[in-house]
């Protein structure tokens, strides 16, 4: 199991994942923050750039991490009703 920081961008609303050195609207560049997770939600929760900051559980997978819990995998794919606005390079919230 890896840990994953998600959020949303303060200035849209959108969510974002931590790839290691900035924020991505997607889920597949997203990289495990291990033991240092708790340390780096603390600094960007103190930043005030990123709303609602969280560490989750994912899995690793050949298309990227898949997150444990079908709310973040929601988040990460982008609207449910309308596939067309879904975002380009996540998983799939039913995958």
């Amino acid at each position: 199991m890896i840990r994953l920081l998600t959020g949303n961008a303060l200035e849209t609303g959108d969510v974002v994942w931590w790839t290691g050195s900035t924020w991505s609207l997607a889920l597949r560049d997203a990289v495990d923050v291990g033991p240092d997770g708790d340390a780096l939600l603390a600094r960007t929760v103190a930043a005030e750039r990123i709303t609602d900051a969280a560490l989750i559980d994912a899995e690793p997978t050949p298309d990227g991490p898949r997150p444990r819990t079908m709310r973040e995998r929601v988040r990460g794919a982008g609207p449910t009703i309308r596939r067309d606005l879904n975002r380009p390079n996540s998983i799939e919230a039913t995958a």
